[in-house]
């Protein structure tokens, strides 16, 4: 399993299909966010006084993601995205 590092995020990218006249278009090439799931999360960022700030996200969250951010990794037969705090931009309830 990934673990990541600083405030960086594994996800989860959840794949979203649309058909448009009987072809399949892929909605993560449509969108300008992706929906995902949070597999894991690096222990946070350091201050420059050096406190540790937590992460907002835990493993299980929902998120919403900036479409072009990450980089896709392959962990033995899954795709996954990490992805900087920063590139979340909202949890799911």
């Amino acid at each position: 399993m990934l673990k990541p590092l600083g405030d960086r995020v594994v996800l989860k990218v959840e794949e979203k299909e649309q058909k448009v006249g009987g072809f399949v278009i892929a909605g993560a090439g449509q969108d300008a966010t992706k929906e995902a799931t949070v597999i894991a999360v690096g222990q946070g960022i350091r201050t420059l006084n050096g406190d540790l700030v937590a992460p907002s996200v835990k493993p299980g969250d929902k998120v919403l993601v900036e479409s072009h951010a990450g980089i896709e990794v392959k962990d033995q037969d899954e795709k996954f995205l990490i992805v900087g705090e920063a590139s979340i931009l909202a949890i799911v309830e």
